[in-house]
């Protein structure tokens, strides 16, 4: 009876073992692994880089397309990726902030009219860089409204530092904007010949104004002249305090009407595709510059010959109206662009692996190679638009500085992650219009506080580590781009310095441009959404 129990036994054991095998072996298969490119898996871009071929990229895990007005869903990490990473860091480097049931709403009222009879025509020069232009014109939209105006298609800045020889036509879809804007505004794409001869006004409209001076100041001027000339288009419209209408017609004009031109989009759509075949990635703008560097009089960590060549430029550059400037002082005040270097830092302290895609919004990086190996030794998959894309597809393009900024401007919108080393325009734009697709991360850095950090590590007081990371994370906790108003003007200040101090309205278009689904707490009223204006 012993050896019948006996086997018996030995059976049932031998079953469980297969069974608890058989479980093991097809957890392990079923486990989802996505490929996602480490620092030995993707190249160290070069001066040789090579496009992939179409074999290659149908290796790399698929990525849906998306086109720049659609949101980006939240990426999800496979368990392989938990081996190194813990999930709730992964969420917190990649994840959108959250956006409170913000959502874009720039319908106009119902007692909104269509334009009625114009007044006479509105010429726009259209003056700064890409981003400066396309504040200005939409503001000269919302202008042109409330002077009953017909406006001409803008003339763009063809004599800053850029000296960019574009037309309106050349960056922006020009039909796509008169006809978007048909229920808004009459704009025409050139100005009547029998007008082309006329006496017209010429006037710089005052920065930072408000309806009643377009409606009593300006509009006045219809008297005497049908053609009035804006000299200047940027800061020309209060960020506050308007009527609820122009605030939406701002939002249609910058974010509906004035679309890209179809071979930018092509083009910039390609771009953001093949940054999203290596994965998740950061769009750094890295405001690191000639341009940016010599107006703002930032020398930090230059020779003394390249410091010497940056204030040379700012000299002899006659509408940079500051010519002395204290580099120290700049630089403790948070006014100077984090370096190449000190970005490098920034990043690993929040926590982004030395694998991580990050695409270089900018121009020419001020000093080359030269300034840019501690931050490619960090992050050594850098890519730029002359990476990613061969000679012959951006011969279109690369003559002229405001449409490779456009380039950019489409792959910043369309990234994970957001950052850039200086607040400047471009960066403001691209915060703003992340806001209003959603909230997508965007993350400022507090230059002026991260300065003070940074000078510690040189002077040896501090080194590389936990300290730091947990000092930069939570310095950065409130600057990820999250749902918040528009910030007012600083308390304490007068005139126009009140002005600049406020957020710009294209920074942050809540409340004016978006609304708040919430839910009903009510018990009856648990399923109905609630929207708040």
């Amino acid at each position: 009876m012993q050896r019948p129990r006996r086997r018996a036994v030995l059976v049932m054991r031998k079953l469980l073992t297969c069974t608890m095998c058989s479980m093991a072996l097809v957890a392990v298969l079923s486990v989802p692994v996505q490929i996602f490119p480490s620092s030995r898996d993707v190249p160290i871009f070069s001066r040789s880089y090579r496009l992939p071929t179409q074999g290659e990229l149908r290796l790399r895990r698929p990525v849906p397309e998306q086109s720049l007005t659609q949101e980006l869903a939240p990426l999800r990490w496979s368990k392989a990726h938990r081996l190194f990473h813990k999930t709730s860091a992964l969420d917190a480097l990649w994840n959108p902030p959250p956006n409170r049931d913000f959502f874009p709403c720039t319908a106009p009222s119902l007692n909104y009219s269509s334009p009625g009879k114009s007044r006479g025509y509105l010429l726009v020069h259209a003056n700064g860089g890409l981003n400066q232009m396309r504040a200005g014109i939409c503001d000269m939209v919302a202008i042109a409204r409330i002077i009953n105006a017909t406006l001409v298609i803008p003339e763009l800045d063809k004599h800053s530092f850029w000296k960019d020889s574009s037309k309106f036509s050349d960056i922006f879809d020009e039909d796509h904007f008169i006809n978007s804007l048909s229920n808004d505004v009459k704009v025409i794409k050139k100005l009547p010949k029998e007008f082309s001869t006329i006496t017209r006004a010429v006037k710089h409209f005052r920065s930072w104004s408000g309806v009643d001076y377009y409606r009593d100041e300006i509009a006045s001027m219809w008297k005497d002249y049908p053609v009035i000339r804006a000299a200047k288009s940027d800061s020309r419209l209060a960020n506050n305090n308007l009527p609820s209408d122009i605030q939406k017609l701002r939002c249609r004009a910058c974010y509906e009407a004035l679309r890209f031109a179809p071979k930018i989009e092509a083009m910039g759509k390609l771009l953001v595709d093949r940054m999203r075949s290596y994965g998740p990635y950061i769009a750094l703008h890295l405001r690191y510059e000639k341009d940016m560097l010599s107006f703002s009089g930032c020398t930090h960590d230059l020779s003394p010959a390249e410091a010497d060549e940056l204030r040379m430029i700012r000299e002899n550059t006659s509408y940079w109206k500051v010519k002395n400037i204290d580099p120290k002082e700049q630089r403790s005040k948070g006014r100077c662009p984090l370096t190449p270097k000190e970005v490098g830092i920034f990043l690993n302290a929040l926590g982004y692996p030395s694998s991580t895609p990050i695409y270089i919004a900018s121009g020419d990086i001020y000093g080359g190679e030269s300034h840019m190996s501690d931050l490619q030794s960090r992050y050594p998959l850098l890519m730029r638009k002359e990476l990613l894309a061969s000679s012959e597809e951006l011969e279109p393009f690369v003559h002229h500085a405001s449409q490779m900024a456009a380039l950019d401007y489409i792959v910043s919108v369309e990234s994970y992650v957001f950052i850039s080393s200086y607040s400047g325009n471009m960066a403001r734009a691209v915060e703003g219009h992340r806001r209003f697709l959603g909230h997508r991360r965007t993350i400022s850095p507090d230059r002026k506080a991260l300065v003070r950090l940074f000078d510690k590590l040189e002077q040896g007081t501090m080194k590389e580590g936990d300290n730091l990371a947990t000092r930069i994370i939570e310095l950065h906790k409130q600057r990820q781009g999250s749902a918040r108003k528009r910030k007012g003007p600083i308390s304490g200040t007068r005139g126009m310095d009140r002005f600049r101090s406020e957020e710009a309205f294209y920074v942050n278009p809540l409340p004016d441009c978006l609304c708040q689904r919430q839910q009903s707490n009510s018990l009856q009223d648990k399923k109905k959404k609630k929207i708040i204006y």
